[in-house]
């Protein structure tokens, strides 16, 4: 089986689709495929489903979804190889004590590659190997297709994996970017810079690395733009003023010497530059 969720939702058996279309079962597979492998119980199912006010028939409709889900299922394993040890649709969508579980079969999970992929380049960053990490950390965040799970409805189940998902996302994205600023290719990420910080508006590293490049690249009043309008933004929704590291950042600047390091090493004393509304 493979599975797809970092974009829209796709769950293919033998090459052939078993994503429903209907709202509920789609949270039902989401949520097994998130969980690939693993029971999931059916109180986490239901809570999906129906929040914290579920029908008295919920065990009900639920088992109902799960038919539905096997009955596509039953389709895709027509598909199974000859010679093959014969499967049914309750050996792919498995009945456990007290939940379900989704079986990939040795299948692929975009999620699970990204999560080897990044894994491969924070130890690649850690060990100052700034080319593999770029590479390793951009192969990661292209498997990103959109934001995950775009096309399904979200009960609160989803929505808390939706937000630990970009949440690691943005994680590789930032150590992503400190990797090319270290191999010194500030100008060609001021394009996805310019973006990422008109969509993340309180981020303070994303635009420390903004504010690097920019001075980097020769414009260094824009780089004090950026701060002044980060400043602006972060007093007024948030009411606070900038980090310390990011103050330290703009002095450099202002004082046209900038920290050899990145915007990383403007988060001295410990203090990480990731303050995010």
């Amino acid at each position: 089986m493979d599975i797809e969720v970092l974009g829209t939702l796709a769950v293919r058996e033998n090459d052939v689709s078993v994503t429903p279309r209907a709202p509920k079962p789609r949270q039902v597979l989401a949520l097994l495929a998130l969980h690939a492998d693993q029971v999931v119980p059916i109180a986490s199912l239901i809570e999906e489903l129906w929040g914290d006010r579920p029908p008295r028939s919920a065990r009900t409709t639920l088992q109902t979804y799960i038919l539905q889900l096997r009955e596509m299922i039953t389709k895709a394993l027509e598909k199974d190889p000859e010679g093959d040890p014969p499967r049914t649709p309750k050996d792919v969508l498995a009945t456990a004590p007290g939940g379900y579980a989704l079986h990939t079969f040795g299948g692929t999970s975009d999620v699970r590659e990204f999560e080897r992929l990044s894994g491969l380049g924070y130890r690649a960053m850690d060990a100052g190997d700034f080319p593999r990490a770029a590479g390793e950390l951009g192969e990661a965040l292209a498997l990103w297709t959109g934001s995950a799970l775009a096309d399904v409805q979200a009960g609160p189940q989803l929505e808390m994996q939706i937000r630990r998902l970009e949440e690691t996302r943005l994680c590789a994205l930032d150590q992503r970017i400190e990797a090319d600023l270290r191999l010194g290719r500030h100008r060609e990420l001021l394009g996805e810079l310019t973006v990422l910080v008109s969509r993340y508006r309180t981020h303070e590293n994303l635009h420390a690395q903004f504010m690097l490049a920019l001075h980097r690249s020769g414009r260094r009043s824009e780089a004090l733009d950026v701060y002044q309008r980060l400043r602006t933004t972060l007093v007024r929704e948030l009411g606070l003023e900038p980090s310390a590291g990011l103050r330290r950042l703009q002095r450099s600047i202002l004082m046209a010497h900038p920290d050899p390091g990145t915007a990383q090493t403007a988060a001295a004393d410990g203090e990480r530059l990731t303050r995010v509304g």
